[in-house]
């Protein structure tokens, strides 16, 4: 079966398009290479997917290359494709965020619908519910991102849904709530951590660290999406969650704990649209995808501590 991976040099991608691999799919996989971070950690993301010739390559812009022959004869399509990063997402900058998480997502669609494709999953973001009181978060709760990358998350959902619902294409939208593991952005608080924890390197901490998270690793948000394609409802969202809330400084002691270091940690205020807790209700993606994390944050965070010292 013919599968598209977008933003396949990426962190979640590159995990998904591998197991795609492994269960006998062909692969073609599009990035941009965009230049949030270096070009070669991607490239090291994607060392074992070059190895198999049932994965193919196509360095392109989602929004501006010619899409019909990438995705013809495709039956899923994986949109991970994305430009990342809340703090970043303010001012001028905010051109590429429209660009690449609106503009292209409505491209995409519109050649996914062309082509016939079967199901088209997109990897949202827990971003798109704001900063809320009301706990858990749940996929019927009203979204307000207090971000403009919360906010072009949200347009690429409401763009999947108006495909199904006018066209019969068939979307899901995986709201991700942190994400780590190893391959995890060098923007990202796990990343950084570990990676102060091992160098030494002091690093900023925002707020006051009491502020909490719903950690997913990697491999419960691959299982997620290869359950969407499948099972679920068409048009449906689900939120993907790993079940491991704690608080950055929790985190903190942890990594201390097992890599046997501290990690020298700079304190400052809290920064434009971060949001002080997220915890996600998943009661839907178990019933309809069978969805159920299976990695304890302990667990992940070592896994991620061995590729921490593997790249550094």
């Amino acid at each position: 079966m013919k599968c598209v991976v977008t933003g396949v040099a990426g962190f979640v991608g590159s995990h998904l398009a591998e197991a795609l691999i492994d269960r006998g799919e062909e692969v073609v996989g599009i990035d941009c290479f965009l230049d949030y971070y270096p070009r070669l950690l991607k490239e090291r993301n994607l060392s074992r997917l070059r190895k198999s010739d049932r994965f193919r390559l196509v360095e392109a812009d989602l929004a501006r290359a010619d899409l019909a022959p990438l995705v013809a004869g495709a039956e899923w399509i994986f949109h991970q494709a994305a430009q990342a990063g809340v703090r970043a997402s303010w001012g001028k900058d905010f051109s590429i965020y429209t660009e690449s998480n609106v503009h292209a997502t409505q491209r995409l669609l519109e050649a996914a619908r062309d082509a016939g494709v079967r199901r088209l999953v997109y990897a949202s973001s827990s971003s798109v519910y704001g900063d809320t009181d009301d706990l858990p978060m749940r996929e019927t709760s009203l979204p307000r991102p207090v971000s403009p990358y919360g906010v072009t998350k949200l347009a690429a959902e409401h763009l999947c849904w108006l495909y199904w619902k006018n066209y019969g294409l068939e979307t899901v939208s995986l709201r991700y709530f942190t994400v780590y593991g190893p391959r995890q952005r060098p923007d990202m608080a796990f990343h950084r951590f570990l990676k102060s924890a091992l160098l030494g390197d002091e690093i900023p901490l925002y707020d006051d660290g009491e502020q909490t998270r719903d950690f997913t690793y990697v491999a419960d948000a691959i299982a997620a999406n290869l359950a969407a394609v499948e099972r679920g409802t068409g048009g449906g969202i689900y939120n993907i969650g790993g079940g491991s809330r704690v608080s950055i400084n929790r985190v903190l002691e942890t990594i201390s704990d097992i890599s046997g270091r501290a990690v020298r940690v700079r304190r400052e205020g809290r920064q434009k649209g971060d949001v002080r807790h997220t915890a996600a209700d998943t009661s839907r993606a178990r019933a309809d995808l069978g969805f159920e994390p299976r990695v304890p944050l302990d667990d992940g965070l070592r896994r991620q501590w061995e590729w921490t010292r593997e790249v550094y």
